[in-house]
């Protein structure tokens, strides 16, 4: 079971993910694809997920301001629905700070929970979107 478990974290996922990137590379043309709504919507990707990180440190910091029991500001920044990378950043982060701090699972929560909140607001931008 170790052997397979490496196997599909290690090596698997990254076959899958270039063969992924192959077969819809292949069907994308550059005249249709790099137009300027393209990169509007990249952009704006970029900066959402800025916008995310930031709010999640900063909302983990004034919590912290409230709360009795402190919580980690690396916490907030897993907020972001970018599974499980967002959650592994704040990891390694955390452990270059101290090398007792493991955040990963902690972490995962507010990572998950991006991955919901995402959900819902697509269902609601949808709904209003195709009501117009």
């Amino acid at each position: 079971v170790e052997r397979l478990s490496d196997t599909v974290q290690n090596g698997l996922i990254n076959i899958v993910t270039i063969f992924l990137g192959l077969s819809v590379g292949a069907k994308l043309v550059a005249d249709k694809f790099l137009q300027p709504q393209t990169l509007g919507i990249l952009l704006l990707g970029v900066i959402a997920f800025g916008i995310g990180t930031a709010a999640g440190v900063l909302m983990a910091k004034l919590l912290n301001l409230c709360s009795k029991n402190k919580i980690n500001p690396l916490i907030g920044s897993a907020g972001v629905s970018a599974v499980p990378m967002a959650a592994r950043v704040s990891n390694k982060v955390g452990l270059e700070s101290d090398a007792q701090n493991f955040l990963l699972m902690h972490a995962m929560g507010p990572n998950v929970a991006g991955v919901i909140g995402s959900a819902i607001a697509a269902g609601v931008m949808l709904k209003y979107v195709l009501a117009m």
